[in-house]
C-alpha cells in the first residue's frame, strides 16, 4: 500500500481533465465527422467492389462453361450417344474440359440414368433432382454456391430421335476465390492508406475549421484582461453573426461604462459642491471674531441652503436607486388623476407665484387610472417645477389632461427658454444640464427629468419632449389607464 505523490496526482488530474475537455470540444466532433464521412464510403466501396467482382467473375465463368458445354451437347446429339454410346473423342473432350476447370461432368440419358461421369462413381445410377428435372423440360439451370465454392450448370441435350438427356457440369471457383483473396488484400492496403490520409486530413481540416472560434476566445480573453479591441472574425457566416452581435454588445457595454463613469463623476461633484460651500462658510465664521448677528444669520441661512441642497441630491439618488431595482415596488391603486394633478399644481403654486409665472390646468374629461400616486406626483412635480424654474419672467405654464379608452395623456407646456435639438437627446440622462451656469443659479440636481422618465416607464408609459430655443418646451406623457404588471 502506498500514497501517491501530490504533484503526480495533480498532473494525472490535469491530463484526465484535458482528455475530457478534448472529447467535448468542437474540434473533436469535426474530426470525428470528417473521419466518418471519409471512412464509411471507403468501407462501402470495398464491399461493393469485391461483391461486383465476384458476381462478374462467376457470370463470366458460367457463360464460358455453358458455351463450351453447348458445343459438346451438339456433338453428343450428332453422335447418337444414347444408341451408340459416347465416342472416345467426346469422352476425351469431356475429361479435358473437366480437368481445365477442375470440375466434374456427368451425362444423363432420357431415363435419368448416368451414362458418363468424369469421376466414374455415379455411372449406372439414377439422378433425380430439381435442376435435372428442369433441364428435362428444356431449361438451362445454373447456380453458384459461394460457401462450397463451385458453379453447377444443368443443360438439356435435346435429341428429336432419342429423347432429351441432360449434361450436369460442376466446376470449382477456387481460382476466383484466390483472386478475391488477393484483391481483398490489395483493397485492404488501399483502405488503410486511405483511412490514414482521411485521419490526417480530418485533423488538419478540423484544426483549421475551429481556428476562427479560437480567435473569438482569444479576443474575449483579451477584453477581460483590459484590452480594447473589436471582434472581427468573418471566416464563416456564423462567426460573422457572432462578431457583429458581440461588437454590438461591447459597444453597448462601453457606452454603459462611460455613462457609469460620468454618473460617478457627477455624483461626486454634486455631493462635493455643497460640502465645499459649507466648509467655506463655516471657516469664514470661525476666522472672524465678534461676528455680527445679521452676518451670522446670513451665513447660517446659506449653510441651511447648502444642507438642503445636499439633502435633495441624496434623496434623488436614493429615489433613483429604488426605481433601478425593480418596477414591482409600485403601489398601484385606482386614483382620480384630475385631483392628483390639481394637488400637484397647488403645491407648486408658491414657487410659480415667486417668479410671477401663471400656471393653468385644463382637463377635457374625468380620468381614473391605476397608478402609484406618490411616484406619479413626484414625476409631475419634477416636470412642472422645471417648467417654472426655466421659464421667462411673467411667463406661463399650461397643463392639460385628456384620455381615451386605453391611455391618459398629460401635457406640460411652458413659455420658457427652450432646449436645443442637440440637448433634447440627452435631457433624460442623469445629471445632464442644458445650461449649467443657469442651472447652478436656480438650483437643482440634474436628476429630476431622469426620475420623471423612470417613473413613467415603470407605469408602462412614455414621455416625449418638443422644444425650440427661446420658444418654450412641451413635455407629453402617455400612461395606460389600466396597469399591466
Amino acid at each position: 500500500m502506498f500514497i501517491r505523490n501530490g504533484e503526480l496526482v495533480i498532473i494525472l488530474g490535469v491530463k484526465q481533465y484535458l482528455k475530457l475537455k478534448f472529447f467535448k470540444s468542437l474540434r473533436f466532433y469535426l474530426i470525428l465527422l470528417l473521419m466518418i464521412v471519409g471512412i464509411i464510403p471507403s468501407v462501402i466501396m470495398k464491399a461493393m467492389v469485391l461483391e461486383n467482382y465476384e458476381k462478374r467473375a462467376v457470370d463470366v465463368r458460367t457463360a464460358e462453361i455453358q458455351n463450351q458445354c453447348t458445343v459438346l451437347c451438339e456433338q453428343l446429339i450428332n453422335s447418337h450417344y444414347q444408341e451408340q454410346g459416347i465416342s472416345e473423342i467426346i469422352r476425351k473432350e469431356l475429361i479435358q474440359l473437366s480437368d481445365i476447370y477442375n470440375g466434374r461432368i456427368m451425362v444423363i440419358d432420357d431415363e435419368m440414368r448416368v451414362i458418363f461421369d468424369t469421376y466414374y462413381s455415379e455411372v449406372g445410377k439414377y439422378i433425380v433432382s430439381g435442376d435435372v428435372v428442369k433441364s428435362y423440360r428444356g431449361q438451362v439451370v445454373s447456380q453458384y454456391n459461394s460457401e462450397k465454392k463451385y458453379i453447377e450448370i444443368a443443360l438439356p441435350i435435346e435429341d428429336k430421335d432419342e429423347g432429351i438427356g441432360v449434361m450436369v457440369v460442376s466446376v470449382s471457383t477456387d481460382a476466383i476465390a484466390a483472386t478475391m483473396t488477393l484483391l481483398n488484400k490489395k483493397v485492404n492496403i488501399f483502405q488503410i492508406v486511405l483511412i490514414l490520409i482521411v485521419i490526417v486530413l480530418a485533423i488538419i481540416l478540423g484544426s483549421i475549421m475551429v481556428r476562427p472560434f479560437e480567435k473569438i476566445t482569444r479576443t474575449i480573453s483579451n477584453l477581460t484582461e483590459g484590452y480594447d479591441e473589436d471582434l472581427d472574425v468573418y471566416t464563416y457566416e456564423e462567426t460573422a453573426l457572432i462578431s457583429d452581435a458581440f461588437n454590438r454588445m461591447i459597444r453597448k457595454q462601453r457606452t454603459l461604462d462611460k455613462s457609469r463613469q460620468e454618473f460617478v463623476s457627477n455624483v461626486s461633484h454634486e455631493l462635493k459642491t455643497p460640502l465645499t460651500a459649507m466648509k467655506v462658510l463655516s471657516d469664514s465664521l470661525l476666522m472672524q471674531e465678534d461676528v455680527p448677528v445679521e452676518l451670522y444669520k446670513e451665513f447660517m441661512q446659506d449653510l441651511s441652503g447648502e444642507i438642503e441642497r445636499e439633502n435633495k441630491i441624496i434623496n434623488d439618488l436614493l429615489e433613483l436607486v429604488k426605481m433601478d431595482k425593480t418596477a414591482a415596488s409600485l403601489n398601484v391603486r385606482s386614483e382620480n388623476i384630475n385631483e392628483l394633478v390639481e394637488q400637484t399644481l397647488k403645491r407648486l403654486q408658491p414657487i410659480a407665484a415667486a417668479s410671477n409665472i401663471e400656471v393653468l390646468f385644463k382637463s377635457y374629461r374625468p380620468v381614473t387610472a391605476e397608478v402609484d400616486e406618490v411616484k406619479l406626483s413626484l414625476a409631475l412635480i419634477n416636470l412642472v417645477e422645471n417648467a417654472i424654474k426655466y421659464n421667462k419672467e411673467n411667463g406661463w405654464v399650461h397643463v392639460t389632461l385628456n384620455a381615451d379608452h386605453k391611455n391618459f395623456f398629460i401635457e406640460i407646456a411652458d413659455s420658457g427658454i427652450g432646449i436645443s435639438q442637440e440637448d433634447t437627446e440627452h435631457i433624460f440622462e442623469r445629471f445632464y444640464r442644458v445650461d449649467k451656469s443657469h442651472s447652478r443659479e436656480i438650483g437643482g440636481t440634474g436628476l429630476g427629468l431622469s426620475i420623471a422618465r423612470n417613473i413613467i416607464v415603470m407605469h408602462r408609459g412614455a414621455i416625449k419632449v418638443f422644444s425650440q430655443l427661446g420658444e418654450g418646451t412641451t413635455f407629453s406623457v402617455r400612461i395606460p389607464v389600466n396597469y399591466v404588471a
